[in-house]
């Protein structure tokens, strides 16, 4: 460890010595000795950046095109990102299969549509609120804002293509309450402990699958359309930040979750069930 860092001690001392900001006596020294205990980090430094960036647009001659090629790619995510993906012959479960798949991958684009869409009006607005009156800029902006709200009005929509009735209570607490009536039954023996682990560790399994291959439809579907136009956009009006992520990523981690519950939780739950 480096002789400059600083020992506890000192640690509580700074933590004591903060309460001078209850002592200020100003909104301006408060600020000012908020600042030196929060530090500065990367998020600091981007806004600095961002803020030195006074222009609305960082290429307005691309900005019309780029702007252009991020609708048609909403547009073909929009039309072509829920339809049903090509899954693996599993027998007579590939219908089931390939309906929750086409249900994760929906949630996943639609998600991401609403998301994008959204970020793209607000920096819109935005940055035609910063522009200046009559100018080239302003102009542009004003139109792209438009176009982006209408299309935002048409697409995203629901994430999920279930029928409303399924997302109502009385249906999922008939299935939860025919669940646990079953899983009462089957703890009264060893048999029915040891069944009740076996659909479990299948259920959480074909869970895992269908959450991983789900992702893949979902990023391979995203990439092909949208993140290649989204990128262009944010470097053509620039000092934006990030562009926004979909949700693959984490459905991927939930998808190694449950393979773990599957595989280990599960499994040791059951022996414990029974051992006791």
């Amino acid at each position: 460890m480096s002789d400059n860092s600083p020992s506890t001690p000192e640690l509580l001392v700074d933590q004591i010595d903060a309460l001078r900001v209850l002592r200020a006596n100003s909104d301006e020294e408060k600020g000012r000795l908020l600042e030196q205990i929060g530090g500065k980090g990367v998020v600091e430094q981007e806004m600095v950046s961002q803020m030195s960036a006074i222009r609305p647009l960082h290429h307005p001659d691309r900005f019309e095109e780029a702007h252009r090629m991020m609708m048609r790619g909403i547009e073909v995510l929009d039309r072509n990102g829920p339809r049903p993906a090509k899954v693996p012959n599993i027998g007579p479960l590939r219908p089931i299969a390939q309906w929750l798949v086409q249900q994760v991958t929906r949630w996943i684009v639609k998600s991401h549509l609403n998301r994008l869409t959204g970020r793209i009006c607000g920096l819109y607005e935005k940055r035609e609120a910063n522009s200046d009156w009559g100018t080239r800029e302003h102009a542009m902006l004003r139109r792209a804002r438009l176009d982006a709200r209408r299309v935002q009005a048409n697409s995203g929509g629901n994430a999920l293509g279930l029928p409303t009735f399924l997302l109502g209570g009385a249906a999922l607490t008939s299935v939860g309450s025919g669940l646990q009536s079953l899983a009462r039954t089957a703890m009264d023996s060893t048999l029915g402990i040891s069944i009740l682990g076996f659909i479990a560790v299948f259920v959480l399994g074909a869970l895992s699958w269908v959450a991983l291959y789900s992702a893949g439809v979902a990023r391979r579907r995203i990439r092909l359309s949208t993140d290649q136009p989204m990128r262009a956009l944010w470097e053509t009006i620039g000092a934006a930040g990030k562009p926004p992520r979909d949700e693959s990523y984490n459905f991927a981690v939930y998808a190694i979750i449950l393979l773990v519950l599957a595989w280990i939780v599960v499994p040791l739950a059951i022996w414990l069930a029974i051992t006791a």
